[in-house]
């Protein structure tokens, strides 16, 4: 007879169960499994890519391993694995989310529609959306797109900022979207977009590190300036304290700009090609602010 209360007070149970794993505080499911997974991007160049021999590097995926260096210390697991996974823009929020990566190192924007789902760290850059075409491309803007067919990589901001300004101002270009940046990049390589729909400094990678650089040129106007900064988990006041921590302390020490000489104004691998891209003016700001505000 008391077996339909039973089964009434077993379905909120498993149902708790498997929302845990995305709730557990990071340090602490950390600590008890002895293992973190930390994702990464594999064409954005150069915060978070893969080198010459598959294996993750970057800007952002540097800062991270001292991340990880501060989690052995505040779990006390000196013996902690550090697991990778390989995230796109479609799906590294719900990974984050439902727990499969426990922080993301690539080149995330941090603005007010993700922050309802996930946290940001400290800002640690800016950038803009603009245009990559083939060099000698009539299209220098959006507006020269008219009934043209424009690529952005589908999960990011930079795809929903085209398509609403496409409906908003009535431009006429057909929007297609891409698996990711690489994905993009070919698609204009072959003839089947004009151009290429992405943060600036993203270009600049891809075209640096492609095959033929002269081959490709980055145009247009900044469409608007957003943040960049390593996402973790929402409502994990601990495990973003220590984040915060690892890239303030990078900033206030000298350290953090000696890594962006490293990946911006260096040569970088698996090429050897050099951005050559001086620090934008809100991040030397920021340096100092050491803000989180997401952009609008």
């Amino acid at each position: 007879m008391h077996l339909p209360m039973i089964k009434a007070l077993a379905l909120p149970a498993l149902a708790l169960s498997l929302t845990l794993p995305a709730q557990a505080q990071t340090l602490d499911k950390v600590k008890a499994s002895g293992s973190i997974t930390v994702a990464y991007r594999e064409s954005s160049i150069p915060f978070s890519y893969l080198d010459d021999k598959a294996q993750p590097t970057g800007f952002g995926w540097e800062i991270c391993q001292r991340i990880v260096d501060d989690v052995k210390k505040a779990t006390g697991r000196n013996d902690l694995k550090v697991a990778t996974q390989a995230v796109t823009s479609a799906n590294r929020i719900p990974l984050l989310m439902n727990g499969t990566i426990d922080i993301e190192c690539g080149s995330t924007t941090n603005n007010s529609d993700r922050a309802k789902q996930v946290a940001f760290a400290t800002n640690y850059f800016y950038t803009g959306t603009r245009l990559l075409v083939k060099a000698g491309s009539p299209v220098k803007g959006l507006k020269d797109l008219a009934g043209k067919k424009l690529v952005s990589t589908t999960g990011t901001t930079n795809y929903r900022i085209v398509r609403g300004l496409n409906e908003e101002q009535k431009i006429g270009f057909e929007l297609l979207g891409a698996k990711d940046h690489a994905e993009s990049q070919l698609l204009v390589q072959s003839g089947r977009a004009d151009a290429f729909a992405m943060d600036d400094i993203l270009l600049y990678g891809l075209a640096a590190s492609s095959a033929n650089p002269a081959e490709w040129a980055v145009v247009g106007e900044a469409i608007q300036v957003e943040p960049y900064a390593i996402m973790l988990r929402k409502d994990d006041p601990s495990f973003k304290a220590l984040v915060d921590g690892v890239v303030n302390r990078l900033m206030d020490s000298g350290e953090f700009e000696r890594l962006y000489r490293k990946w911006f104004q260096q040569p970088i691998p698996p090429k050897g090609v050099n951005l050559n891209a001086p620090m934008p003016k809100e991040l030397l700001d920021n340096l100092k602010a050491k803000s989180d505000k997401p952009a609008t």
